[in-house]
């Protein structure tokens, strides 16, 4: 089994939630099992221990890009930077505020959080409509830093994101692709 149907069999479909016909894709049996979790966060250092996409930092995008990104950060002997969500940063923050299916979110990062010309890579779990990920591109672009590639594990390209990302200049990286929501 290649690694990307190993990692899919792990994840679990909830229908139905958070609601009627949504079919969310729950990525915690993946960490739960210490060799899945491993499999996991190895396909990521692997791809970017590469000298010509090895990042200067990792930014992980609140909350579940935090277990992820840290981990892939750590391996790789680089920082990490969390993109939290708007109030939690006890620091001087920039902001970015980007629209939801609903109404609008904040994301926010430490002013220095990145110096300028640091190399990025930005890395959340999931790809759906791409909001977060264009938002923390943003953030971090203030900031003087290059986005290399944005890293998920899945990617839901029906609702837009990828080809929304793609088109505004960033590089995709995902392990598992779902159609259907």
């Amino acid at each position: 089994m290649d690694t990307a149907a190993y990692l899919r069999s792990h994840i679990r479909t909830v229908p139905d939630w958070p609601a009627p016909g949504v079919q969310f894709r729950d990525i915690t049996p993946l960490l739960q099992d210490p060799k899945v979790f491993r499999v996991l966060i190895d396909t990521f250092v692997h791809r970017y221990m590469d000298r010509d996409k090895r990042p200067d930092v990792v930014a992980g995008l609140d909350a579940r890009g935090f277990i992820i990104g840290s981990v892939v950060a750590y391996e790789l002997g680089v920082g990490f930077v969390p993109i939290r969500k708007k109030g939690k940063l006890p620091f001087t923050t920039v902001a970015e505020t980007y629209e939801l299916e609903y109404g609008s979110a904040t994301v926010e990062l430490h002013t220095d959080a990145v110096k300028p010309g640091d190399r990025v890579l930005l890395i959340d779990d999931l790809i759906a409509t791409g909001g977060t990920m264009m938002a923390g591109k943003k953030l971090l672009e203030k900031l003087g830093a290059t986005v290399t590639e944005g890293a998920a594990i899945v990617a839901l390209p029906e609702l837009g994101g990828v080809q929304r990302l793609e088109a505004a200049g960033l590089p995709l990286f995902t392990l598992v692709s779902f159609e259907g929501h």
